[in-house]
């Protein structure tokens, strides 16, 4: 995932940052509540930071910070003290309780412990550069776009100088005076007692007619309502062991925050890549973050597809990389999309979503999407494989490539898309056009999913070919990817076709999406689970014999918790049952040392020399595909699989047999309807399953064997 494919240059946001999220808005700040522009801090709205600077003092002396939590997404609470010139004990507490919405609030108490009352000159220094999240993020904010400051009584109003984009801050402080930009109260504080304003910072954009903070025209959702809302429908979860509770209920809390919603369709919710740095709609992110926690909320995925079948691709533009079929990379708001990937707000240089697009249909599908949608969506479907066909597949060798088409797109255009992510074995850059190993199974996935979605609905001639298609494909891959003298296949071919030998974790995804020929298989898993591939704590992106590899970089030796997930998926799904649950267990117990809450990506060091994982300073969190990834782990230890057109559910728990208590209620299936998964020791139960749907205590058996299955009760005109 990345925007310019820059790391992170505006360093990082200090230890204990906090983070409040409220659809594609965000607030980042350090642990004491204060925000300094020379860090990547601020509150954005709409892609565009509207406050820099927000340092809180009281007598001149700063804040000290003595906690700071997040009790809803977009709702932070932080206790600090004011530090005394002689260091003793502080009886002055200070509470800040901010919350982010179309604006943002801060409710400031001032809570006094000492015998006497206290004066105190309180000063909020308040100041923006309405610099573009880019800007920020790759620190490139040298410049200030404020024209003009007025200050008016309790008032404080900032405003740009950019023409085209004339937006404005203004900042209230009740009882307090502006001046320059400080907003100053003079108070005293009653001996055992307290004082108490709450403070506001309301935004103005012009030239749109979205609200600040991602709302509805005309209206505002309530994210309280909303956040209650997306508790109220979440699964619950009772398992012998806290932690992994912990860890999936912070799963929910943070795919909830990070649901975006159309303002031109407020009931399609989906999910943004990550904050702080990625609140926006990226289509590999959002499609395998929602495929991943299809066990939480089916409807993410539909909102999801929905919304990039509404983008997708219509002609060819070689400045966005848009062409007829294509799905989009990434969407852009704000006063810079300039500054993002073409120049546009929105970008397809992707060489995976297409594909992807098609394959999550096809699983959502099987979930038992609503024939209203199936056929919103079939058309889209068919067009993204026109698209692989077409434009994918440059040369005809039958496999998708990509080479960017502008040099402000992505070097690399799979999901490790940083510009050293695909490598050799000695650590020699692949030269594109590129052909990723994932990618042709992504492909394969496509075209039998579209098998299988045809057979449900009694066209054969469309499943035939399509399955046609699909061993074709997988034929020509174990063939050209294969490196039989290593055991495992090459990340991609290069431009000359030439295999890139580098060991490394893509293939992984190659078994997940079912392309890798059985005999080849066992291989596979030996290498991912070699110590040269496997930390303690999950498989490494790159194998650490590798010339490139560095276990503190972005692609080339870090752990990613999504692609692990998928790895488990994979190797369950060949039957490698203890490497599956090694993987889940790990990361799992990883989770539980960052608090319950997975970060995008983490060192890959090794576990026997490193007891405790450890963090990638620029790591986003929280992070869709990691928040999905304890989901699909979940999912994956559980061998849990809808199969609606086919009136049946597999379920195969993979769970220890002896003292296993395992509940899960409040599981979405079958549109409204709602099961309780229920497994203690080797009994497994499931209750409100509907009277035509067959519990099989079984793994799912292949695709190819569900096509020969007779033809489905649903049929989708």
């Amino acid at each position: 995932m990345s925007g310019l494919n820059v790391d992170n240059t505006a360093g990082s946001a200090g230890s204990g940052a906090v983070t409040l999220v409220q659809g594609t808005s965000f607030c980042l700040s350090a642990a004491n509540g204060d925000m300094s522009g020379s860090k990547p801090h601020g509150v954005f709205f709409q892609d565009t930071r509207f406050i820099s600077d927000w340092t809180l003092t009281v007598n001149g002396l700063p804040i000290e910070a003595l906690s700071a939590t997040t009790p809803e997404p977009f709702h932070g609470v932080f206790v600090g003290r004011t530090q005394r010139k002689d260091h003793a004990d502080s009886s002055l507490l200070i509470g800040r309780v901010r919350k982010l919405g179309t604006g943002l609030t801060e409710t400031l108490t001032l809570h006094n412990y000492s015998r006497i009352p206290l004066p105190c000159r309180i000063e909020l220094l308040v100041d923006t550069d309405f610099a573009g999240l880019f800007e920020v993020k790759e620190g490139r904010q040298g410049h200030r776009n404020v024209q003009d400051s007025r200050a008016s009584g309790d008032h404080l109003t900032l405003e740009s100088g950019r023409e085209a984009y004339p937006h404005s801050l203004t900042v209230t402080f009740p009882g307090a005076r502006a001046d320059g930009r400080s907003l100053v109260a003079t108070v005293t504080v009653p001996a055992h007692g307290d004082w108490s304003a709450t403070i506001s910072a309301n935004p103005r954009l012009e030239g749109t007619t979205h609200q600040a903070g991602g709302g509805i025209r005309g209206r505002r959702a309530d994210p309280y309502q909303r956040v209650m809302k997306w508790r109220a429908a979440m699964p619950t979860a009772d398992v012998d062991d806290e932690a992994v509770e912990k860890v999936i209920r912070r799963s929910q809390e943070d795919l909830g925050s990070l649901r975006i919603f159309n303002p031109d369709h407020p009931d399609r919710a989906v999910v943004a890549a990550g904050a702080p740095w990625f609140m926006a709609l990226f289509g590999r992110d959002s499609l395998l973050a929602s495929f991943m926690s299809l066990l939480l909320d089916p409807d993410l995925a539909k909102g999801t597809l929905l919304t990039l079948a509404d983008h997708q691709g219509t002609k060819e533009d070689p400045s966005t990389e848009e062409e007829p079929g294509r799905i989009l990379h990434e969407v852009r708001l704000g006063a810079t999309t300039g500054l993002a990937l073409g120049g546009s707000h929105v970008y397809y240089g992707t060489a995976d979503a297409t594909p992807l697009f098609v394959a999550v249909l096809a699983e959502l599908s099987r979930w038992g999407l609503h024939d209203d949608a199936m056929r919103q969506l079939l058309p889209a479907a068919d067009r993204a494989l026109e698209w692989i066909e077409e434009y994918g597949d440059r040369d005809g060798d039958g496999f998708i490539e990509y080479q960017r088409k502008t040099d402000h797109g992505l070097r690399n255009q799979g999901w490790k898309d940083s510009g050293d992510g695909i490598n050799f074995a000695d650590g020699t850059l692949a030269e594109p056009p590129i052909a990723l190993c994932e990618v042709q199974g992504y492909a394969y996935a496509a075209y039998m999913g579209r098998a299988l979605i045809a057979a449900a609905n009694g066209d054969t001639g469309t499943a035939d070919a399509c399955v046609a298609k699909a061993a074709r494909l997988k034929q020509a891959f174990n063939e050209q990817f294969w490196l039989p003298e290593r055991g495992y296949f090459a990340i991609a071919l290069d431009r000359d076709k030439r295999p890139v030998d580098a060991l490394a974790s893509n293939m992984a995804h190659c078994l997940w999406a079912g392309i890798v020929n059985d005999d080849k298989a066992g291989q596979v898993a030996e290498h991912l689970m070699s110590p040269q591939m496997f930390t303690g704590w999950g498989i490494r992106t790159l194998a650490s014999n590798m010339g490139a590899y560095n276990p503190a970089s972005y692609h080339n030796g870090s752990v990613w918790p999504h692609d692990n997930a998928i790895a488990a998926a994979g190797l369950m799904r060949y039957g490698f049952v203890d490497e599956a649950q090694k993987i889940a267990y790990a990361l799992l117990e990883a989770a539980d040392h960052f608090s319950g809450r997975l970060p995008e990506l983490f060192c890959g060091l090794d576990r026997a020399q490193y007891p405790v994982p450890v963090p990638y300073p620029a790591s986003c969190s929280p992070q869709a595909w990691s928040s999905a990834a304890p989901v699909q782990l979940i999912r994956t230890l559980l061998r849990f699989d809808p199969g609606l057109p086919w009136d049946e559910l597999w379920l195969a728990p993979t769970l220890p047999a002896q003292d296993t208590h395992f509940h899960l209620e409040n599981v979405p299936f079958s549109g409204e309807g709602r099961l309780s998964i229920h497994i203690d020791g080797g009994s497994v139960t499931v209750e409100g399953l509907p009277e035509d749907i067959e519990l099989r205590l079984e793994a799912r058996p292949p695709l190819l064997e569900l096509l020969k299955l007779s033809t489905p009760r649903n049929s989708h005109p």
